[in-house]
């Protein structure tokens, strides 16, 4: 698989680079839990089979951790 690059930006703007889906999945694997406990329409970590799909995820996890905060995070992807 392809290498790609998720910029992050909110209260600490960040670019990082994966080699693989998977090593994406294990950086963020607690962020995704967190965002499937909160709201069942985030696939489960071993569903999610493209960074797209990875991506969106991502953002819905953030957008379910951080539901009353005002700086919120954005991902996408580069």
């Amino acid at each position: 698989m392809k290498s790609f690059k998720i910029i992050i930006s909110g209260k600490r703007d960040k670019e990082l680079d994966f080699n693989n889906l998977d090593e994406a999945k294990a950086y963020f694997s607690y962020t995704l839990e967190i965002g499937r406990s909160w709201n069942k329409k985030i696939k489960h970590i071993t569903d999610i089979k493209t960074p797209k799909s990875f991506v969106s995820n991502l953002q819905k996890s953030y957008e379910a951790k951080e539901a009353c905060c005002y700086d919120r995070t954005n991902v996408s992807l580069a």
